[in-house]
């Protein structure tokens, strides 16, 4: 193994990238599991119509589809997390390389005011490119969160109707 930062940073990155990855993975997976066992347990379940008494296969049918809904949000939310992790890491390996740069042209000599001059625009540079990786990072947790939110939103506003319908079906019985 070589002893350039860099180069451990970047394998430990890519490292975390991928533990991550296939962490998200698994709960993706769990997540189908305990739903599919859900579904399956109430499947069989008939309850009686009784008058009075709502539609229970129509309740179930919507709290399936409530959890279908809170699987794809999650699994939404996780792959912009794992978006995120990969371009900070992407980040990290970029600002690595650049301070390795760095060093390398620190070490020419020059006068001092040239050298504080270029240490002055490296850190300026430096500073407006921080600014720059936090407002990208900062958008793409916004869009991926965004994203699960409306699908959450959207099931609701649809499972509102369905309990107003279940509701009326309930009363008429």
């Amino acid at each position: 193994m070589t002893d350039d930062p860099a180069t451990r940073m970047q394998t430990t990155a890519a490292q975390a990238a991928e533990n991550a990855t296939q962490m998200g993975r698994t709960m993706v997976d769990a997540g189908k599991v305990q739903m599919a066992e859900f579904t399956k347990m109430f499947s069989d379940m008939k309850m009686p119509s009784m008058p009075g008494m709502p539609d229970m296969d129509g309740f179930l049918a919507m709290h399936r589809k409530n959890l279908e809904v809170l699987t794809a949000a999650n699994k939404v939310a996780l792959e912009g997390a794992q978006t995120v992790a990969r371009r900070h890491m992407e980040i990290m390996q970029q600002t690595m390389h650049e301070v390795s740069e760095t060093m390398r042209d620190m070490t020419t000599p020059e006068s001092p005011q040239a050298t504080a001059a270029r240490q002055t625009e490296m850190m300026k540079a430096s500073y407006e490119r921080a600014v720059s990786h936090v407002k990208e990072l900062a958008d793409l947790i916004q869009r991926s969160n965004g994203e699960a939110l409306n699908m959450l939103h959207a099931r609701f506003t649809e499972a509102m109707d369905e309990v107003k319908t279940l509701a009326a079906k309930g009363g008429k019985s």
